[in-house]
């Protein structure tokens, strides 16, 4: 009787340590990831020699229709809710965008143009060649494609859908790009909150 008891309280044990762990491994998972939208992106990359963290997911909506279009995800070393440190600042950062509707290329070079002359005023002629070359490297996105943005102290390395494009140099253009989503006129406020982690 006294065996019976000690193998049932064994068993017992046993399944209360299996339900304990898998419970473990969902909270760590969800501990590990953030999403927005049916996206999900770590709370931490590796870009280079230095680990970022996830500072905000944000959704750009486009048109009165608000369609979703993509979900921008901003990594820094240290999180800020502060647009202007995230802009001036000469810590690496990351922006990825993970489109969640199909755009065409043509549609994605408009939007970059418009974005920097809304938001760099009468500085655009000094940017306009390297807005080109971005623009060069622009092509149709479809859904579940993936663009990011690395910034560092020298520029700006672009990858389209897992390709690396280049980089584009110089500080001010780093600035500029920035101020496209954290300057006075965002794409949509949403999504500027969203990435300073203000709201989601």
């Amino acid at each position: 009787m006294g065996m019976r008891a000690t193998s049932a309280t064994r068993y017992q044990m046993r399944v209360w340590c299996v339900a304990f762990v898998m419970w473990a491994l969902v909270v760590v998972g969800a501990a590990s990831a953030a999403e927005l939208a049916g996206i999900t992106m770590p709370e931490s990359i590796s870009v280079g020699e230095k680990t970022l963290v996830l500072n905000g997911l944000g959704l750009r909506e486009a048109t009165f229709l608000k369609f979703d279009v993509f979900v921008g995800g901003l990594y820094l070393e240290q999180k800020t809710h502060d647009p202007n440190k995230i802009i001036q600042s000469q810590q690496m950062k990351q922006v990825a965008m993970h489109f969640v509707r199909n755009v065409d290329a043509e549609d994605l070079r408009n939007a970059w143009t418009k974005g920097f002359e809304k938001n760099v005023g009468g500085n655009f002629a000094t940017l306009s060649d390297r807005v080109d070359q971005l623009n060069g490297w622009m092509a149709k996105m479809q859904v579940g494609d993936r663009m990011t943005f690395a910034f560092d102290r020298n520029g700006v390395d672009v990858n389209v859908k897992g390709s690396q494009r280049g980089t584009i140099s110089g500080k001010d253009f780093s600035r500029a790009m920035l101020s496209i989503w954290f300057g006075p006129k965002p794409p949509n406020e949403g999504l500027k909150r969203g990435m300073l982690g203000v709201e989601r």
